[in-house]
């Protein structure tokens, strides 16, 4: 395979960037405050990965997947997941029709089929119907009746979940969270971000989202992204990040011994990988840095980390965790040639 064109890798991260900052702009003028999270959900984009947005109800999360659909041209589907959803309701089903020459059997595409999926208050399903979405998100295919469908690219899934009102819900199962690129977590807007949400929100003005972006420009971004390069010691550094996440591995920190059940998955070493090439575009840059890496420890980790007994009685979270790996893990261990 040729060695990729840094020259021509970093002529089109100038593009890259310039649609980025545009699909962002139109984001915020809907979104006030959340400049983590918004980065969050477009790098997911970018890096052909799907989002989970944790909060509270009433922070924004709805509102801020539905400002992106509106800024991309693409086909958008949103589902409110409760307990009586049943898979057909998401996949679609076959039903029956007359025709002029009798009846005859017909396939009804479900929300799923779609390009942006916004599934929302994901955990209030049942796992049947939760376990519907994981073949959609991993193969981006719906099979239905033994055929099966191809899903139209790109196909991103934005998913929502309360982390309150347990009483009723299914949290979802560590295969299906494995599967989220990034778990981002919303918090409360600041007083002056508070005080902007009501200055847009009740004098009766109404954003006007553009759509600033194809499907085809994000195809063309996602392959860029994936043309980025990574040197090997940098790609080691993210190797040995996850491999610390593991208890009782030759990596592993005092913390992670102590307090984690199970580690994070390579599906985290992908993600750190691609996000920190989407982060070296933004910057200009045709290679990822060790920076880049650690700057998506958090949202690419927090989710694929679980907690054994003694760390949730003692109140620990994975955040802090992982945050002890990216403060320890040494960045200068030296790779040997393959």
């Amino acid at each position: 395979m040729a060695a990729p064109d840094t020259a021509q890798i970093e002529t089109a991260a100038e593009k890259f960037r310039e649609d980025y900052l545009k699909t962002k702009d139109q984001i915020k003028k809907a979104v006030v405050g959340h400049e983590e999270i918004v980065d969050g959900v477009l790098v997911c984009l970018f890096a052909g990965g799907h989002a989970l947005l944790e909060g509270v109800p009433g922070l924004g999360k709805t509102l801020l997947i539905r400002s992106l659909s509106e800024a991309l041209h693409l086909h958008f589907s949103r589902i409110q997941f409760t307990p009586d959803l049943m898979p057909a309701d998401i996949t679609g089903t076959t039903i029956v029709v007359e025709t002029e020459h009798g009846r005859d059997f017909q396939f009804r595409k479900g929300p799923l089929f779609a390009q942006i999926v916004l599934a929302d208050e994901i955990n209030r399903a049942t796992p049947k119907t939760q376990s519907a979405l994981l073949e959609a998100m991993q193969e981006k295919s719906i099979t239905v009746g033994g055929e099966t469908h191809i899903l139209e690219k790109p196909f991103f899934v934005m998913a929502t979940q309360n982390p309150i009102e347990q009483e009723g819900t299914y949290p979802l199962p560590e295969a299906q969270l494995d599967r989220f690129f990034y778990k981002l977590e919303v918090g409360y807007s600041s007083r002056e971000d508070l005080s902007e949400i009501l200055n847009r929100t009740t004098a009766g003005e109404q954003p006007k989202i553009e759509q600033v972006l194809d499907a085809p420009s994000i195809l063309e971004h996602q392959s860029l992204v994936r043309r980025v390069i990574i040197a090997p010691h940098v790609q080691d550094y993210a190797v040995r990040m996850v491999m610390a996440t593991h208890p009782g591995g030759e990596l592993a920190t005092p913390q992670v011994n102590k307090f984690l059940r199970f580690g994070a998955s390579p599906r985290a070493a992908q993600t750190l990988v691609l996000a920190g090439k989407v982060k070296a575009l933004l910057d200009g840059r045709a290679n990822v840095s060790v920076e880049d890496i650690r700057a998506s420890a958090l949202p690419a980790l927090r989710h694929r980390c679980l907690l054994n007994f003694e760390g949730e009685a003692e109140g620990k979270t994975t955040d802090e965790i992982i945050q002890n790996i990216v403060e320890t893990l040494p960045t200068d261990v030296g790779v040997s040639a393959a």
